[in-house]
């Protein structure tokens, strides 16, 4: 995941700005839904602050999204995240197997040449 990827998937303010926006909901409207002042929100919207997790519970249902989209995760990205894990984890124990492998074959050679040398 390149950073542009990563900054769109964990930019919050901006999906609290976009389902408000949707729901043709004031910065106004949605605070007094869930509790907050207009400010609040829209530090939010900013990233200037961030809401605690009753507030994300909040704003979901004021939203009508689940929290998965609210702080955007989906389960398509949920899972692409977890089988890169698995690839680059598999990928490491590839290269530690090769590595072995060389290092095995060193040593075998190596006492070949000790075993004859001593003959």
């Amino acid at each position: 995941m390149n950073d542009d990827e990563r900054s769109e998937k964990m930019d919050l303010g901006k999906n609290i700005l976009t389902f408000r926006k949707s729901l043709r909901l004031s910065q106004e409207k949605l605070g007094d839904e869930i509790g907050v002042t207009r400010q609040t929100i829209s530090n939010w919207e900013c990233n200037l602050t961030t809401p605690d997790a009753y507030q994300l519970i909040a704003l979901a249902n004021a939203l009508h999204v689940s929290l998965d989209s609210l702080v955007g995760h989906s389960q398509e990205s949920f899972l692409v995240e977890k089988v890169t894990n698995v690839e680059e984890e598999i990928m490491k124990a590839n290269r530690l197997l090769k590595i072995s492998i060389y290092i095995l074959v060193f040593v075998v050679v190596l006492l070949i040449f000790v075993f004859i040398s001593s003959n």
